[in-house]
């Protein structure tokens, strides 16, 4: 069976979701070596969410209740928040709610800005992180893959996408109270990953053309190279940042890589530059995109700055663009329904192979026999053939049926019943090249 834990800006604080994110990469392969019932795990980690998706072994009693208590060990064992921290900061979806949950999550159903376009890379990248550590499972496969197909179907078919804004861009619309010129800003930008790509796109888009930017991981000329601005050594990150008047961070760094020792009017600032800088004269705003938070809160309380975070944001994203989302929601529950039914159609399809296998040997040793007595003409043959297609359709129809309705294991006892027979289980599928190609 299909499980998901989730702790998400809905549930849980973003303290607490900001605590989560700092050692992700741990907790699946926590999970799988933590108990033989657990198959697979593929955890999801963004600023707004933490996930853990886990395939549990059906026939465990209690399967559901064990997974969620594996998740939560593994999970205080990983990040060492402890479980009982994490009461009433998650909810749990399992069977058919999860791949529904799923769906919605990469279409940007569940984001804080409905619709942002992130979240879908950040699902790709959690079942690649996965397969990676060796902790996927084919059903997980099967799930992520689907993930993405709904997502640009969603994206496809629907004003969604139209509507809805990632967090830089919602960002830079708060920003944009505080900013007469983007053109005349001075900005710094502190990060060199996908969000910081993003960030620079949108701020050009807005007119920004004086911007610099600093990498913690050394990383700046690189970057700048790339997009054409300016890079800023370690020796002259403070200085920079305090003759700014726009700072956005954007890193995976795990402690705050911007404090108010960064902002302090820097040794050597004299009147006449102070003339010119407009940080001198308390316009400064300091946008924290990265999580766990880039910058430290403190700043907040200098003089002339102001900080802009991820709970803010969170705040202040704008009322859901209703018409988009039914008719993204009404894509997701139709993806989902698919994904069932064909779940359902794989996990039956042993019982109706035994089935047929066993009536086609029958049918093999008739034929024979009506060879040895003269069916020369084949009329015999043609008749018992026709006879096993009649026979067959009725219960082959009904395999199916009790498959979608989550009985197959009815029509297996059945089979068992009547015939003796035990369905071989499938072989563990390999990953589709075409699918995890579709999905990249």
């Amino acid at each position: 069976m299909l499980l998901c834990v989730t702790a998400s800006h809905k549930t849980a604080s973003f303290d607490l979701l900001e605590r989560l994110s700092r050692t992700p990469d741990d907790v699946a392969p926590t999970l799988v070596g933590m108990t033989p019932c657990v198959q697979g795990a593929v955890v999801l980690a963004t600023c707004n969410r933490f996930e853990a998706y886990v395939e549990m072994d059906e026939p465990v009693t209690a399967a559901g209740a064990i997974g969620v208590e594996a998740v939560l060990e593994a999970v205080e064992a990983a990040t060492g928040v402890p479980a009982t921290e994490l009461d009433g900061a998650y909810t749990v979806h399992s069977g058919r709610r999860v791949a529904e949950h799923l769906f919605s999550v990469a279409s940007g159903l569940e984001s804080v800005v409905s619709g942002e376009g992130e979240i879908a890379g950040q699902v790709r990248r959690a079942l690649k992180s996965a397969r990676k550590e060796g902790t996927t499972s084919p059903e997980l496969e099967r799930l992520f893959q689907r993930a993405s197909q709904a997502q640009r179907k969603v994206k496809n078919v629907t004003a969604l996408g139209r509507a809805g804004r990632s967090l830089v861009r919602l960002a830079l619309e708060l920003a944009d109270s505080r900013i007469a010129d983007w053109s005349a800003e001075r900005v710094l930008l502190v990060g060199t990953g996908a969000y910081a790509a993003v960030t620079l796109a949108t701020l050009r888009e807005r007119g920004a053309v004086d911007i610099s930017v600093y990498s913690p991981s050394g990383r700046a000329e690189i970057f700048a190279a790339k997009h054409g601005i300016r890079p800023v050594a370690e020796a002259d990150y403070a200085r920079t940042a305090a003759r700014s008047s726009l700072l956005i961070t954007c890193t995976t760094a795990t402690e705050p890589v911007l404090g108010p020792q960064h902002l302090q009017a820097p040794a050597g600032l004299t009147a006449a530059s102070a003339a010119t800088c407009p940080v001198a004269h308390g316009n400064q705003l300091v946008v924290d995109l990265g999580m766990p938070r880039n910058v430290d809160p403190a700043v907040a309380t200098l003089e002339g700055v102001a900080l802009l975070d991820l709970e803010t944001i969170r705040l202040h994203a704008p009322l859901e663009e209703l018409q988009a989302t039914d008719a993204a929601r009404s894509v997701v529950r139709e993806a989902a329904d698919t994904f069932h039914v064909v779940g359902a159609r794989q996990s039956v399809t042993p019982s109706v192979i035994a089935l047929r296998s066993h009536i086609f040997s029958l049918l093999d040793s008739e034929i024979g026999r009506a060879r040895a007595r003269g069916d020369e003409d084949g009329k015999v043959e043609q008749a018992l053939r026709h006879l096993t297609g009649v026979l067959l359709h009725t219960p082959t129809t009904r395999a199916h049926e009790l498959a979608a309705a989550g009985r197959a294991d009815d029509f297996a006892a059945a089979l068992s019943t009547l015939y003796g027979l035990t369905p071989e289980a499938p072989a563990a599928s390999a990953v589709s090249p075409l699918d995890d190609a579709a999905s990249a």
